[in-house]
């Protein structure tokens, strides 16, 4: 009788559960991946990953010099290099920055070869020649004029034909005021970049200024050529730029800005 009274209550619970709620829209079916293509392994370089754990490969090397407390004269010549950048430079000094270019300074050198001072040797032949009673030659040499008093001298006095300054010359006063002489006598003149090789054409260690007073014949073509050119480049440059100037590029990102600022400002009240 129990067992029949439990069935009874079984089947009436079944009869009085509630239908379940199916949802009638069918869900979108999921897109399957395409497989992946199987990577083939060459059997003769095989790939032996590395591993850069401890006790494991050595690492690569990384640039560490962000990181270098470098020398005090390191900082000093590199702060140096920033400051000359940022200052501004005046006209005077600036003129100095614009050399000859490659071509034209080989040109100008291989002529300034051709009229080196003699050296030590060459002078002691040529005075043990006269002491032995030689010949001794009345003319003057054809010969490159070198210093400082005495290029000056020769421009004052209209001899010198061209005129080569050196554009390192330090300090600088020694020869910044040449330019303005050679205009005002009008002769020829020319900046060259390093004042080693003015040294080496004079047979000296460094030279701050050389002349041409006089050439051979064969020669005076490429002289009369180079003093047109350099007429050109410096004499006849009326106004020197200013120089330097240069701000970092978080400070020209910031003048930008302001300047954008300023032009839409201006681009409004003119709206009005």
């Amino acid at each position: 009788s129990r067992g029949l009274l439990r069935a009874t209550e079984v089947g009436a619970a079944r009869r009085h559960k509630m239908p379940s709620k199916k949802s009638s829209k069918k869900e979108p079916e999921k897109k399957k991946a395409p497989p992946a293509p199987e990577k083939r392994q060459d059997p003769l370089f095989q790939a032996t990953p590395r591993n850069f754990r401890v006790g494991g490969d050595i690492r690569p090397t990384r640039d560490l010099s962000r990181f270098v407390k470098w020398p005090r004269y390191v900082r000093l010549q590199r702060q140096r290099k920033i400051l000359k950048e940022r200052l501004k430079i005046p006209p005077a000094l600036q003129q100095f920055k614009t050399t000859l270019d490659k071509n034209q300074a080989t040109e100008l050198l291989k002529l300034c070869m051709k009229y080196q001072p003699e050296d030590k040797a060459a002078k002691a032949d040529r005075l043990k020649a006269i002491a032995e009673g030689g010949k001794k030659d009345d003319k003057a040499p054809h010969v490159i004029k070198f210093g400082l008093k005495h290029v000056t001298y020769l421009i004052e006095s209209k001899k010198a034909k061209l005129v080569c300054i050196a554009s390192d010359v330090d300090p600088v006063e020694l020869v910044v005021w040449l330019p303005a002489l050679c205009k005002k006598m009008d002769v020829p003149y020319c900046i060259v970049k390093d004042k080693s090789r003015l040294g080496t054409v004079t047979r000296q260690k460094t030279c701050a200024a050389v002349a041409f007073t006089s050439v051979r014949k064969e020669d005076q073509h490429s002289l009369d050529q180079l003093k047109s050119t350099f007429k050109a480049m410096y004499n006849d440059v009326t106004r020197h730029p200013w120089g330097g100037g240069i701000m970092g590029l978080k400070t020209q990102r910031k003048l930008e800005k302001r300047e954008k600022a300023l032009a839409e400002e201006l681009a409004k009240r003119n709206q009005v």
